[in-house]
């Protein structure tokens, strides 16, 4: 569906609350279509990234650990990133 969310499952360290909140964001974007809601959304918006990330994060306490990491980095552990985000 969406190729720029990150597997999160099997990360070592367990993904983070905030790394789970930007794949829910991410997918309540790819979605809806809007990178930002309207005001008279946003609270709709921010209702729908909530309810994602609580789905994930049961959803990732149930499955089964996995033999191998993902194949790739979040991005929010990816250091050029966190420079970006940090300025």
């Amino acid at each position: 569906m969406c190729r720029n969310i990150t597997e999160l499952r099997g990360l070592a360290p367990p993904a983070t609350d905030e790394e789970i909140e930007a794949a829910a964001r991410q997918f309540v974007r790819k979605v809806s279509g809007l990178r930002q809601p309207p005001p008279a959304a946003a609270g709709a918006f921010e209702a729908a990234v909530a309810e994602v990330s609580a789905s994930v994060h049961r959803l990732l306490g149930e499955l089964p650990a996995r033999r191998q990491p993902p194949g790739t980095v979040p991005p929010l552990r990816r250091p050029e990133v966190r420079a970006r985000l940090e300025r």
